[in-house]
Protein backbone atom coordinates (compact mmCIF):
# COMPACT_ATOMS: atom_id res chain seq x y z
CA UNK A 1 0.00 0.00 0.00
CA UNK A 2 1.58 2.96 -0.91
CA UNK A 3 1.69 6.39 1.07
CA UNK A 4 -0.03 8.58 -1.48
CA UNK A 5 -3.23 6.20 -0.84
CA UNK A 6 -3.26 6.54 2.21
CA UNK A 7 -3.33 9.90 2.65
CA UNK A 8 -6.48 10.52 0.22
CA UNK A 9 -8.18 8.46 2.26
CA UNK A 10 -7.56 9.90 5.25
CA UNK A 11 -8.44 13.47 3.77
CA UNK A 12 -11.77 12.00 2.43
CA UNK A 13 -12.71 11.05 5.23
CA UNK A 14 -12.16 14.11 7.41
CA UNK A 15 -13.82 15.80 4.71
CA UNK A 16 -16.85 13.46 5.10
CA UNK A 17 -17.86 15.13 8.03
CA UNK A 18 -18.99 17.75 5.38
CA UNK A 19 -22.11 16.19 4.45
CA UNK A 20 -24.75 16.88 7.59
CA UNK A 21 -28.07 15.41 6.78
CA UNK A 22 -31.69 17.25 6.84
CA UNK A 23 -33.69 15.83 9.50
CA UNK A 24 -37.88 16.33 8.52
CA UNK A 25 -40.25 15.40 11.19
CA UNK A 26 -42.77 12.58 9.74
CA UNK A 27 -44.79 15.52 8.39
CA UNK A 28 -42.17 16.39 6.15
CA UNK A 29 -41.28 19.32 8.07
CA UNK A 30 -37.76 20.05 9.79
CA UNK A 31 -37.95 19.55 13.38
CA UNK A 32 -36.92 22.74 14.01
CA UNK A 33 -35.78 25.37 11.56
CA UNK A 34 -33.14 27.66 13.95
CA UNK A 35 -31.13 26.01 14.64
CA UNK A 36 -32.09 24.11 11.44
CA UNK A 37 -32.55 20.42 12.85
CA UNK A 38 -29.33 18.54 11.02
CA UNK A 39 -27.40 15.14 12.09
CA UNK A 40 -23.89 14.64 11.34
CA UNK A 41 -23.76 12.00 7.97
CA UNK A 42 -22.72 9.20 10.71
CA UNK A 43 -26.20 9.65 12.68
CA UNK A 44 -28.07 9.62 9.52
CA UNK A 45 -26.41 6.04 8.23
CA UNK A 46 -26.81 4.69 11.57
CA UNK A 47 -30.85 5.70 12.12
CA UNK A 48 -31.50 4.68 8.46
CA UNK A 49 -29.76 1.35 9.09
CA UNK A 50 -32.05 0.68 12.26
CA UNK A 51 -35.06 1.73 10.06
CA UNK A 52 -35.79 4.86 12.24
CA UNK A 53 -35.81 6.97 9.45
CA UNK A 54 -36.61 7.17 5.28
CA UNK A 55 -33.63 8.35 3.34
CA UNK A 56 -35.49 11.00 0.99
CA UNK A 57 -32.18 13.03 -0.97
CA UNK A 58 -28.53 11.70 -1.29
CA UNK A 59 -25.31 13.04 -1.76
CA UNK A 60 -22.90 12.33 -4.56
CA UNK A 61 -20.30 11.00 -2.00
CA UNK A 62 -20.45 7.32 -0.77
CA UNK A 63 -18.93 5.32 2.14
CA UNK A 64 -17.80 1.87 1.64
CA UNK A 65 -17.03 -0.68 4.36
CA UNK A 66 -15.80 -3.98 3.61
CA UNK A 67 -19.52 -5.63 2.19
CA UNK A 68 -21.48 -2.30 1.56
CA UNK A 69 -21.30 0.84 -0.06
CA UNK A 70 -23.74 3.41 0.98
CA UNK A 71 -24.52 7.52 -0.47
CA UNK A 72 -24.66 9.46 2.25
CA UNK A 73 -28.10 11.20 3.07
CA UNK A 74 -29.18 14.01 2.45
CA UNK A 75 -32.31 14.28 3.66
CA UNK A 76 -34.11 12.22 5.95
CA UNK A 77 -37.42 12.07 7.55
CA UNK A 78 -38.34 10.23 10.67
CA UNK A 79 -40.45 7.13 10.76
CA UNK A 80 -42.38 7.93 14.01
CA UNK A 81 -43.71 11.56 14.30
CA UNK A 82 -42.37 13.87 17.34
CA UNK A 83 -44.44 16.37 18.51
CA UNK A 84 -43.25 19.83 18.78
CA UNK A 85 -43.44 21.83 22.11
CA UNK A 86 -46.31 23.91 22.55
CA UNK A 87 -44.02 26.30 25.44
CA UNK A 88 -41.58 27.78 24.38
CA UNK A 89 -38.59 27.97 27.04
CA UNK A 90 -37.48 31.27 28.18
CA UNK A 91 -34.09 31.07 27.28
CA UNK A 92 -31.51 33.83 25.89
CA UNK A 93 -31.22 32.44 22.47
CA UNK A 94 -35.07 32.09 22.48
CA UNK A 95 -35.60 35.94 23.60
CA UNK A 96 -33.22 37.01 20.65
CA UNK A 97 -34.63 35.07 18.32
CA UNK A 98 -38.28 36.26 19.08
CA UNK A 99 -36.50 40.46 18.82
CA UNK A 100 -34.99 38.80 15.21
CA UNK A 101 -31.47 39.46 16.73
CA UNK A 102 -32.09 43.06 16.69
CA UNK A 103 -32.41 46.02 19.62
CA UNK A 104 -35.49 46.81 20.25
CA UNK A 105 -34.51 50.44 21.26
CA UNK A 106 -32.45 51.16 18.36
CA UNK A 107 -32.83 48.47 15.51
CA UNK A 108 -29.17 47.59 15.90
CA UNK A 109 -27.53 44.07 15.37
CA UNK A 110 -25.03 42.18 16.67
CA UNK A 111 -23.36 42.53 19.92
CA UNK A 112 -26.48 42.14 22.12
CA UNK A 113 -27.30 41.85 25.91
CA UNK A 114 -31.20 41.92 27.08
CA UNK A 115 -32.80 44.56 29.00
CA UNK A 116 -35.64 44.46 31.23
CA UNK A 117 -38.16 47.47 30.44
CA UNK A 118 -39.30 47.58 34.21
CA UNK A 119 -35.88 47.80 35.65
CA UNK A 120 -35.07 44.96 38.68
CA UNK A 121 -34.51 47.78 40.69
CA UNK A 122 -38.24 49.54 40.00
CA UNK A 123 -39.40 45.44 40.74
CA UNK A 124 -39.49 44.47 37.23
CA UNK A 125 -39.16 40.66 36.77
CA UNK A 126 -37.37 38.93 34.09
CA UNK A 127 -40.24 37.48 32.19
CA UNK A 128 -41.23 37.30 28.63
CA UNK A 129 -43.25 40.79 28.69
CA UNK A 130 -40.18 42.75 30.05
CA UNK A 131 -37.35 41.81 28.95
CA UNK A 132 -35.97 43.18 25.42
CA UNK A 133 -32.93 42.65 23.71
CA UNK A 134 -30.78 45.71 23.65
CA UNK A 135 -27.31 47.03 22.38
CA UNK A 136 -24.77 47.40 24.71
CA UNK A 137 -24.89 51.43 23.77
CA UNK A 138 -29.03 51.49 24.28
CA UNK A 139 -28.77 49.33 27.23
CA UNK A 140 -26.21 52.18 29.52
CA UNK A 141 -28.29 54.69 28.62
CA UNK A 142 -31.78 53.19 29.74
CA UNK A 143 -29.92 51.85 32.99
CA UNK A 144 -32.06 51.40 35.44
CA UNK A 145 -34.32 54.24 34.50
CA UNK A 146 -37.97 54.20 32.82
CA UNK A 147 -38.49 54.46 29.30
CA UNK A 148 -39.68 58.36 29.54
CA UNK A 149 -36.70 59.05 31.68
CA UNK A 150 -34.08 57.04 29.69
CA UNK A 151 -35.72 59.21 26.08
CA UNK A 152 -36.00 55.56 24.49
CA UNK A 153 -39.08 54.23 23.21
CA UNK A 154 -39.83 50.57 22.15
CA UNK A 155 -40.28 48.71 18.57
CA UNK A 156 -42.57 46.38 19.70
CA UNK A 157 -43.87 45.32 22.86
CA UNK A 158 -42.34 42.13 24.46
CA UNK A 159 -44.46 39.51 24.83
CA UNK A 160 -44.17 35.19 24.84
CA UNK A 161 -43.85 34.10 21.70
CA UNK A 162 -45.52 31.20 20.42
CA UNK A 163 -43.93 27.93 19.22
CA UNK A 164 -45.11 28.22 15.68
CA UNK A 165 -44.55 32.26 15.46
CA UNK A 166 -40.73 31.22 16.93
CA UNK A 167 -40.29 28.53 14.70
CA UNK A 168 -41.74 30.69 11.84
CA UNK A 169 -39.01 33.92 13.12
CA UNK A 170 -36.23 31.45 12.77
CA UNK A 171 -36.98 30.35 9.46
CA UNK A 172 -35.78 34.20 8.25
CA UNK A 173 -32.26 33.22 9.14
CA UNK A 174 -31.19 30.15 7.06
CA UNK A 175 -27.67 28.50 8.16
CA UNK A 176 -24.79 29.66 6.20
CA UNK A 177 -24.83 26.57 4.40
CA UNK A 178 -28.04 25.38 2.53
CA UNK A 179 -27.97 21.97 0.23
CA UNK A 180 -29.49 22.04 -3.02
CA UNK A 181 -32.04 19.38 -1.90
CA UNK A 182 -32.71 21.04 1.65
CA UNK A 183 -34.29 23.55 -0.34
CA UNK A 184 -37.65 21.93 -1.49
CA UNK A 185 -38.48 21.09 2.28
CA UNK A 186 -37.14 23.56 4.19
CA UNK A 187 -39.75 26.63 2.24
CA UNK A 188 -42.57 23.88 0.61
CA UNK A 189 -45.25 25.20 3.46
CA UNK A 190 -44.43 28.52 2.68
CA UNK A 191 -47.12 30.76 1.68
CA UNK A 192 -46.97 31.43 -2.04
CA UNK A 193 -47.52 35.05 -4.18
CA UNK A 194 -50.62 35.95 -5.52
Amino acid sequence: MNGDFRTHFVREAAGLRHHPALVLNADYRPLSYYPLSLWPWQEAIKAAWLDRVDIVAEYEEVVRSPSTTIRIPSVVVLKDYVKPQKRVAFTRFNLFLRDEFCCQYCGAKGDLTFDHVVPRARGGITSWENVVAACARCNLQKGSKSLRQSGLSLRKAPRRPASEELRNTGRKFPPNHLHDTWLDFLYWDAELEA
